[in-house]
């Protein structure tokens, strides 16, 4: 049986991260489990997030959503919807401005690329500081290799 990988992409930006990964499914499909803020529990690879909290049933440009997460230490954090195209891009970020980012590409005949990013190049000493102290840069690119190949599970069951 072949291994399944998500392909992790190579950033000139300091703190930036991003993988991808084919799924066989259509973008509506596919986008409809990442606008779920409760479905990312079930594919989230760094097993940092917990539960959500709060938050709509599908998200929406300008949505907040609550998440409880442990990175060394349980917290909770309130996300927003920064960018939102149906079936193509979701963006959200939190109080520490950084993004994460899901945009589809549909390849046809049934394949979907999903690029998972994230990008915290451009905020304040304290992120950058909370970066390093949680080794969140050396892990993310794993930690979205990982969420990929779970929601290309989920989504070709």
């Amino acid at each position: 049986m072949t291994k399944i990988r998500a392909e992790i992409l190579k950033l000139d930006r300091p703190n930036t991260a991003a993988a991808r990964i084919v799924i066989m499914s259509t973008t509506s499909k596919i986008f409809d489990v990442l606008a779920n803020p409760r479905a990312h529990v079930q594919f989230d690879g760094s097993e940092t997030l917990k539960r959500t909290l709060s938050g709509p049933e599908r998200l929406f440009l300008g949505a907040k959503f609550g998440m409880s997460m442990r990175i060394k230490l349980p917290y909770r954090v309130t996300n927003t919807v920064v960018a939102f195209e149906e079936g193509r891009l979701i963006t959200w970020c939190h109080f520490m401005k950084w993004t994460w980012s899901y945009e589809l590409l549909d390849l046809g005949q049934g394949a979907v690329q999903v690029t998972e990013s994230f990008d915290a190049h451009n905020v304040g000493r304290f992120s950058t500081w909370w970066l390093k102290k949680t080794g969140a840069m050396a892990h993310n690119p794993q930690w979205m290799a990982k969420s990929l190949v779970r929601l290309k599970l989920m989504c070709e069951a």
